[in-house]
């Protein structure tokens, strides 16, 4: 997911009123200009993934990255890198959420004490879970006919565990209740509610700071070509 900062239709008037060594060092001024207002949206994207997100990962704010220009290409980009894309594309074009876990599904997990410091669940988790003797993954009927696909965790009475070769294994969370308690269910994926508009957001970032941005960076581009 990318959004490329073009100014070719700002710079047909800048460059009627430049003098010949302004013109000379245009393509150096651009570029820099257009990388730094690239790096501007890049922050304020950043900065805007709490506002849309609750708790974001360190991972999903630092997938907003850039591509910087060079006089030989003039165009930088701002763009959410791969893995991060797979997942956040809805929230900037629309549709369902990403479906994560096992083969196409949904998790919903039922025990808030399941998610990690950012409120996800992981894959990692999962694993654990699956790993552990009193837990499954699978489909309950219920009494009412409803078939019910998720994580389980089977009833135990005893704290301590046997396992073949060992003298037992506490495990910790043990079911007490008596009955099959549904830790995650699996189900379909919702629509995606909150927008990330971050094509948007970069574009008011060029609006906003690109004819700042050229000035410095010709100034700088004609000082250090007055001093050769």
């Amino acid at each position: 997911m990318a959004f490329a900062i073009d100014v070719s239709a700002d710079l047909k008037a800048l460059t009627k009123s430049l003098s010949l060594l302004e013109q000379q060092q245009l393509p150096f001024a651009i570029a820099q200009a257009l990388t730094s207002v690239a790096r501007i949206a890049q922050a304020e994207e950043k900065a805007a993934m709490p506002e849309v997100f609750d708790r974001p990962t360190p991972f999903t704010v630092n997938s907003v990255a850039v591509k910087s220009a060079r006089k030989s290409d003039l165009e930088a980009r701002v763009f959410i890198k791969d893995i991060a894309a797979a997942y956040l594309e809805p929230y900037e074009f629309g549709g369902n959420h990403k479906l994560i876990g096992r083969g196409k599904t949904w998790l919903n997990p039922k025990d808030r004490t399941l998610l990690n410091q950012y409120g996800n669940f992981s894959r990692s988790a999962l694993q654990r879970l699956e790993a552990r003797p009193d837990v499954f993954v699978g489909s309950i009927k219920t009494k009412s006919g409803e078939q019910i696909g998720g994580v389980w965790q089977r009833p135990q009475n005893a704290k301590v565990i046997k396992r073949a070769g060992k003298r037992g294994v506490a495990v910790r969370g043990a079911n007490t209740t008596g009955h099959l308690r549904l830790l995650i269910r699996f189900g379909d994926a919702t629509p995606v509610r909150r927008h990330l508009e971050f094509g948007e957001r970069a574009f008011e970032a060029v609006d906003a700071y690109f004819a700042r941005e050229f000035d410095k960076a010709m100034a700088k581009a004609l000082a250090t070509a007055k001093l050769r």
